[in-house]
């Protein structure tokens, strides 16, 4: 895994200047659930999705998200590279031709369609254009 980590952030870095990515709160997203006491009862709490969770949170330790981005920082800084941080809102509601941005713009976990002017794409896809929009606006804005 880390020597995967290794040569996909230096096959990035030789091939782009500029690398953007959502500034994902990882530590937040694998956070046990809180438990929901039953108000009927107390001492006793209702279900609340923590199995489901615990295989989540699993799989994000294990595909190793912030093992790659310091690795990723690191040789981008070593070879004059650029690696910028974007805020992950919503950039997969919003469309990339006309910048408007709903819930009901994607309408199933891989499908975007724009409900104000019918753009379709991948949702994936998107969103990465979304990102590095919002890293070049980010770069220029911030020049180094």
């Amino acid at each position: 895994r880390l020597d995967h980590a290794h040569k996909t952030a230096l096959g990035l870095v030789r091939a782009h200047d500029v690398i953007a990515h959502e500034d994902l709160k990882i530590r937040n997203m694998s956070k046990a659930p809180a438990p929901k006491p039953a108000p009927d009862r107390p001492g006793t709490f209702l279900p609340n999705g923590a199995a489901a969770k615990a295989g989540l949170n699993k799989s994000i330790h294990d595909a190793g998200w912030g093992v790659f981005l310091t690795i990723l920082h690191a040789k981008a800084e070593s070879a004059g590279r650029e690696v910028i941080a974007v805020d992950p809102r919503n950039t997969s509601r919003t469309c990339p031709e006309c910048g408007h941005c709903a819930k009901a713009n994607r309408p199933t976990q891989e499908k975007f369609h724009c409900v104000a002017c019918d753009h379709t794409a991948h949702a994936d896809t998107v969103a990465a254009t979304n990102v590095l929009r919002a890293g070049l606006v980010r770069r220029h804005a911030n020049p180094a």
